[in-house]
């Protein structure tokens, strides 16, 4: 009986060295968007993005799951933002036509950080003038937050009356479905350069 007890204590302690091992030297996940991305924070199994419910530019009520149905490329601004918005919707709007002509789906989409002012009739004029496959989201105030909160979006009122502006971060999102967030783009980037880096990762999904 003994025996047997000392047995079955060597194949414990065996088996607890083992997942030890196993434990400490596994070799690390590999990243098959390893080569496509030029970010640490994108690398790094970031928390950005999330489930959010708001309001098309038809006045239709969506989820993220609608409208992350393909690689999109996901903004954050308003539409009287007197310049950084517009040319930033316009890069991303120009991007995902080379990306078409190049064989790839991917869908431009603006989030409104100021609901009070960016109706759904209001957005469907801004993102219609950039492209026919713009999808232009808002809500009420609390709904707009919570999905800054999810992709860590800065967003801050300045100024009173009709002509106040918003303060806000500028960087473009690469989400997919299935995958969320895998990279992000600066403003400072072209559309020729965005497109390509996109199509690196949508080559892979």
């Amino acid at each position: 009986m003994r025996r047997v007890v000392l047995i079955l204590a060597a194949f414990v302690v065996l088996g607890t060295v083992a997942l030890a091992l196993f434990v400490t030297f596994r070799p690390e996940p590999v990243d098959k968007f390893a080569e496509c991305r030029s970010s640490k924070i994108a690398g790094g199994g970031a928390t950005i993005g999330g489930p959010f419910e708001l309001t098309n530019q038809d006045g239709v009520r969506v989820t993220d799951k609608d409208v992350i149905d393909r690689p999109a490329l996901v903004y954050f601004g308003y539409t009287f933002c007197p310049d950084v918005c517009p040319y930033d919707t316009f890069r991303n709007a120009e991007a995902t036509k080379i990306l078409a002509e190049r064989g790839f789906d991917v869908k431009p989409v603006m989030i409104t950080i100021d609901p009070a002012r960016d109706t759904p009739e209001t957005m469907k004029a801004f993102v219609g003038y950039l492209s026919d496959k713009m999808v232009g989201l808002t809500g009420t105030q609390e709904e707009i937050t919570k999905a800054e909160k999810e992709y860590r979006v800065y967003a801050a009122k300045q100024g009173d009356g009709e002509d106040y502006l918003m303060d806000h971060s500028t960087s473009t999102y690469l989400m997919a479905p299935g995958y969320g967030f895998l990279e992000f783009f600066p403003r400072t980037m072209e559309e020729e350069e965005m497109a390509d880096k996109v199509q690196c990762f949508v080559e892979k999904l």
